[in-house]
């Protein structure tokens, strides 16, 4: 990437699919080398994100530190503002708090929490958290009981970033976070997004949220290596995380795509990309080969705020640090960039 001053800030971010610690280390020991702006790893069924980050807290001097993202089902308000209160501190300041509903397998199967207004839980607890970590005593405690504050709020306040794919998400991201993380959708949809948000944030604060875009990555030096991964990148959210996905993705207008690729994914350990979800791909992917790789970040970067590079799952530290660098996402530092915090 050149060092033009209009780039938006790019970081490197980890699915919860990813529970390999020293891939982590290493990718972000060359994002904090090569003047990435942060690193954002999500949770699941595997790493403890907040602990993995605070690992890497100490590991860093620079780059920004995200959750990309904690599910609202996972913990209760009070934890969540505890531990990012400490993450900031730990981090010196350079913590981004991101929150998302999650998905049903994972809510109901994992967490044992049945998966109901998963809208009302992300606003509830998103309200308490800001809350606590503004200072402020807990909002509605149960009848009777006393609220309390947090006993260390930090002293650099935790932007509040909130997933959303859904209208009724956004819109609530426009009322209640610092930024919005899309994740899956077309481009297209990032506009329509701001024009939520700006509905909704219109007259509680100054400006909107900002967009940060999580693109997963589909890079490689062939084109067949290339589609393979974005066929495991489409397989597994239209198979395997609920139905969120698939039905935002029928929505934008994917639904021949999404039809063709579960077709020639019977078995989804095939993960084969037929030529009729080429278009899927192209669209909501970083999708090509590694010569097509900053012509794809220019069409993203273009809409959104800051992009997120969502690393691909089960391929080696060396080929997550190939695409970066085909990217061109690594080079601001050197060229004398400043890539800012977080």
């Amino acid at each position: 990437m050149s060092s033009q001053p209009e780039q938006v800030p790019v970081g490197v971010a980890f699915t919860p699919f990813e529970g390999r610690l020293e891939v982590i280390d290493q990718v972000t020991a060359h994002a904090e080398r090569h003047g990435l702006d942060f690193v954002s790893v999500a949770e699941a069924m595997s790493l403890a994100a907040p602990i993995v980050l605070a690992r890497l807290a100490e590991r860093t001097r620079r780059i920004g530190l995200r959750t990309g993202v904690l599910s609202v089902w996972s913990r209760t308000p009070a934890t969540l503002a505890m531990t990012a209160a400490e993450l900031q501190r730990q981090s010196s300041g350079r913590f981004v708090l991101g929150l998302g509903a999650s998905t049903p397998p994972v809510t109901e199967g994992f967490h044992g929490q049945p998966w109901q207004a998963p809208v009302e839980r992300v606003r509830q607890t998103c309200t308490a958290v800001r809350a606590l970590l503004d200072g402020r005593r807990l909002p509605g405690p149960p009848d009777g009981a006393r609220p309390l504050p947090l006993g260390s709020p930090p002293e650099t306040r935790v932007p509040l970033a909130l997933a959303a794919v859904t209208p009724a998400g956004i819109r609530l991201a426009g009322r209640l976070a610092d930024q919005w993380l899309p994740f899956l959708v077309p481009v297209s949809a990032l506009d329509d997004g701001r024009e939520i948000m700006a509905s909704e944030s219109g007259t509680s604060r100054a400006s909107p949220p900002t967009v940060t875009m999580a693109v997963p990555v589909a890079l490689a030096a062939d084109e067949e290596t290339a589609a393979a991964t974005a066929a495991r990148w489409l397989v597994t959210y239209a198979t395997r995380m609920g139905p969120v996905y698939p039905r935002v993705l029928r929505a934008h207008g994917y639904r021949r795509e999404l039809d063709a690729l579960l077709e020639a994914n019977v078995d989804p350990r095939q993960q084969v990309l037929p030529a009729g979800a080429t278009r899927l791909a192209e669209d909501v992917l970083m999708f090509g080969t590694y010569a097509d790789a900053p012509r794809v970040l220019r069409h993203w970067s273009t809409r959104a705020d800051t992009v997120a590079l969502v690393a691909p799952f089960g391929v080696g530290a060396d080929d997550i640090v190939a695409t970066l660098d085909a990217v061109g996402s690594t080079d601001r530092q050197e060229s004398g960039q400043d890539p800012g915090g977080c």
